[in-house]
């Protein structure tokens, strides 16, 4: 299957922080690829440098950056636009923030079809108005004269992800969707975004911090710590089988129906993600693992750890689950 967004050697650094050290990951077309990790690990900057969104002062350099077999690296901000929110579209973490308050929904959604394909605006208007009825928002031509803070957070997330929908792209970054979202509404959006998948043969690359959601809606996962991918494998696997330390704690901290008891204490993580300077050598997760040793402050070897499945880790397989045994 050829990838429709390959990223291989990603590196971002800020300064002295260098928060992205040689990500790789892969997204094929109608596959959701999910992106998984705490707070700072590099997820949000990832999915920026990608779309290269980094703030001013973001350093971005990647062996390679391609999209539907084209080279990106090397794109100005000319080029860039003229893929954005076309053939690639993002759904930012934060609704209230990404939509501009002082225009209405339907003006931010009309420019998007307006300028990518140069569609008149009644045509905008009426690719808007459907859009908003095919993500569940009810009175679509009334939705789309409103403000943004007229607009419940429910209701601003489904905005977005039309926004993001109005080119029919091919490549759908969402950055957290659900996040503050109650239980109801986010198992409306994971369903939403599902549907459309299936309809349009997306490609998805879902960044979340919600192994539940991974559990859902995911193909394959990528496991990010201190702005490296330290495991990678499909869903089903890494969860069956999870080899490096850190996504095993990850796994630990989430309560399991019948296995957790009420009162019991739950899994935690000792420690917080460090900030990394550049040239940092040596496993990041080191001082936080109850399996580190001398060789984890050296060159971590990357290893298969079954079909598509790799891991960054001096640990031989089954070496965590073995000594948890």
């Amino acid at each position: 299957m050829s990838a429709l967004l390959e990223v291989q050697g990603l590196r971002v650094t800020f300064g002295g922080t260098a928060a992205v050290r040689g990500a790789s990951l892969t997204v094929n077309k109608g596959e959701t690829h999910c992106l998984v990790g705490e707070s700072g690990c590099g997820k949000s900057v990832t999915s920026l440098a990608i779309m290269a969104l980094l703030a001013k002062g973001g350093r971005r350099e990647a062996d390679v950056l391609s999209f539907a077999g084209q080279d990106i690296r090397g794109l100005n901000e000319r080029q860039m636009s003229r893929l954005r929110g076309d053939r690639m579209a993002m759904i930012f973490q934060e609704p209230m923030t990404s939509l501009n308050p002082a225009y209405t929904v339907g003006s931010q959604m009309t420019e998007v079809l307006r300028r990518h394909r140069g569609a008149s605006r009644v045509q905008a208007v009426d690719r808007a108005a459907e859009l908003l009825g095919r993500v569940g928002i009810t009175a679509p031509g009334l939705r789309l004269g409103q403000f943004p803070h007229q607009l419940s957070g429910g209701l601003r997330q489904r905005v977005m992800i039309a926004m993001a929908l109005m080119c029919d792209p091919e490549l759908l970054i969402a950055d957290e969707p659900t996040t503050a979202l109650d239980v109801t509404v986010q198992a409306q959006i994971l369903r939403l975004l599902a549907g459309i998948q299936k309809d349009l043969g997306l490609g998805i690359l879902l960044i979340t911090h919600d192994l539940g959601v991974v559990a859902r809606i995911a193909d394959r996962v990528s496991v990010m710590y201190a702005g490296e991918v330290v495991e990678s494998a499909p869903t089903a696997a890494l969860f069956a089988d999870p080899q490096h330390p850190y996504t095993r704690g990850l796994l630990a901290c989430v309560p399991v129906p019948g296995k957790v008891k009420r009162g019991d204490p739950l899994g935690s993580i000792p420690g917080v993600v460090p900030r990394i300077p550049p040239g940092f050598r040596g496993c990041a997760f080191r001082d936080r693992c109850a399996y580190a040793h001398a060789e984890c402050a050296g060159t971590i070897p990357r290893r298969g750890a079954g079909a598509g499945h790799e891991v960054l880790c001096t640990l031989p397989p089954g070496y965590a689950s073995r000594v948890a045994a």
